[in-house]
């Protein structure tokens, strides 16, 4: 068995940035009522027709990865895409990575596990690299989200939540003698499937009924129970990061950067006081750019390793919980 390492990080986020006070103008809503049950102050939305998908983010994102890990997009040897928001029904957006980037006839894995979409994502290319199918792995998540969103006040429980954008890293064969990733971890739970979901362009309601009916507006929006996910999210979240931390003999303060999906500030604040960890042991930012659900955690292992807040040698566990519920954890060696 090889190890897989992360030889490259990279992210996009969209220009277009959208506050609190921008969404009081849509719907009833302010600053500190969004601040206060979620910790973000802004988030980025696409700008409708500026050209950016689910594909075309990911392919972004990709590029600075690749970049990153001192490659070119044709030693990749296989891709896997995570998300919710693809740009076709079928086929999924792994294929436009391929086609995008040239990777010649490299094979293509989509992974529709919504917050916990890159922590799948992952640990299907560690599995791929670790029993040497290939040298090269590309992980992309990127969520659009944006235009599906109620922007009312109905719809203000959510819609002031989520952001759209892409990250990516390259996995690669690790050297005799260098770490990596030491553990994936991933959970589900079914019964809880419609706590946290979006029902339409689902098979239950066939073309027939949507043509007679109209489209409903409630099964094409997403629809979350907040209270109870937030309930069971602190508690899975504790639960999968101690698995991983078990697996390989640490404590909490062994963790040198603790990146959670950035869902909501307070269900990580939460994980950190109950974990005793210092501000500088979590890495957060969806103050900036909101819950961008697969991609979250992608996009903030990018930003922290720009930022220095991750370094080589450094342990690092990533974590994410939603819908599904499916939930997950991967510590690593970066």
């Amino acid at each position: 068995m090889y190890t897989a390492k992360i030889s490259g990080t990279g992210h996009y986020v969209p220009e277009r940035v959208i506050t609190n006070d921008y969404l009081s103008t849509l719907m009833d809503t302010n600053d500190a009522w969004i601040t206060e049950r979620t910790g973000i102050k802004e988030r980025r939305w696409v700008e409708e027709g500026d050209g950016n998908t689910a594909a075309t983010m990911g392919i972004k994102a990709a590029r600075k990865a690749i970049e990153a890990a001192g490659l070119e997009p044709t030693d990749i040897g296989h891709i896997v895409f995570a998300t919710i928001s693809p740009d076709y029904y079928f086929p999924g957006c792994g294929v436009q990575v391929q086609e995008a980037l040239g990777i010649h006839t490299a094979g293509a894995t989509d992974v529709r596990n919504a917050c916990s979409g890159f922590i799948y994502a992952l640990s299907v290319g560690n599995a791929f690299v670790q029993t040497g199918m290939y040298e090269h792995v590309l992980v992309v998540a990127s969520e659009l989200q944006s235009p599906f969103l109620d922007k009312t006040t109905r719809g203000r429980g959510v819609s002031v939540i989520f952001g759209d954008g892409a990250g990516a890293v390259v996995l690669s064969r690790a050297s005799e003698g260098e770490s990596g990733i030491k553990s994936c971890h991933m959970h589900s739970e079914g019964k809880n499937k419609e706590e946290l979901t979006m029902k339409g362009f689902g098979t239950q309601h066939w073309i027939g009924e949507l043509l007679e009916n109209g489209v409903d507006p409630d099964i094409h929006y997403p629809q979350m129970n907040g209270n109870f996910v937030f309930k069971n999210a602190v508690v899975r979240f504790g639960e999968v990061i101690g698995e991983a931390l078990a697996k390989n003999g640490l404590r909490p303060d062994q963790i040198d950067c603790l990146i959670p999906h950035q869902a909501n500030l307070r269900i990580a604040q939460f994980i950190q006081k109950r974990m005793g960890l210092r501000d500088d042991q979590v890495f957060n930012n969806i103050q900036k750019y909101g819950n961008t659900t697969g991609a979250s955690i992608a996009i903030a292992l990018s930003e922290a390793v720009d930022e220095g807040a991750v370094k080589r040698g450094d342990t690092v566990c990533l974590a994410a919980f939603g819908a599904g519920f499916t939930w997950g954890s991967v510590l690593l060696t970066y």
